[in-house]
């Protein structure tokens, strides 16, 4: 009984941590949907947004990856401090997202750059991921399961800017702004849940 037990309380903490990544991956890509609303009511062509939500979903893969290998760096160096460091920056993380939510200006001052344009689209993509690193940085001080935390995080990246870039042809401005605010909350609770 002693191995049975073991094993369903490694699967509980394994889909404990399964729903954690979900739930961060939708949050980062609440900023995704945000910026997509956003693009999306300037009117944009459906190669477009195919093109520029692959370059999210690439982007939202890469920079957690980058993240995650500089929080298990970290995390072996600092050892039980790191829960407490992974909140905090999760708790930062989250409160930017939600100020930034609030601030003037509609897309986070992206309206100059040309989304059409290979350049364009590499800006927009890795502005909207960086703050992916971050929660890699955190996620990389007790995540087990890498290749699926990142290519969570691609997917939910890419579907959501879809699901904004197409929204945003049909609905008014303010969406994108909560959108953010949510991101960031979500987050904040995170970081706090870490924490406490």
């Amino acid at each position: 009984m002693g191995v049975w037990g073991m094993g369903v309380v490694d699967v509980y903490a394994g889909s404990g941590q399964i729903i954690t990544i979900a739930i961060m991956a939708v949050a980062l890509g609440l900023d995704a949907l945000s910026l997509g609303v956003g693009i999306g009511m300037k009117g944009i062509r459906l190669l477009h947004v195919l093109q520029l939500s692959l370059f999210i979903a690439f982007f939202h893969v890469l920079m957690p990856l980058l993240g995650l290998f500089a929080g298990d760096y970290v995390g072996h160096l600092l050892g039980q401090v790191t829960q407490y460091a992974a909140g905090g920056l999760l708790f930062i993380l989250g409160g930017h997202m939600v100020v930034n939510s609030f601030r003037s200006g509609d897309s986070g001052g992206l309206q100059a750059v040309d989304y059409r344009t290979l350049w364009g689209m590499l800006l927009i993509s890795l502005s909207v991921s960086v703050d992916s690193f971050s929660v890699g940085v955190s996620l990389g001080m007790f995540v087990n399961h890498i290749l699926l935390t990142v290519l969570t995080f691609g997917a939910c990246g890419g579907l959501m800017s879809i699901v904004g870039l197409l929204l945003g042809r049909h609905v008014r401005r303010g969406l994108g702004d909560y959108g953010e605010a949510i991101g960031g909350a979500i987050l904040l609770g995170f970081g706090l849940l870490f924490i406490f």
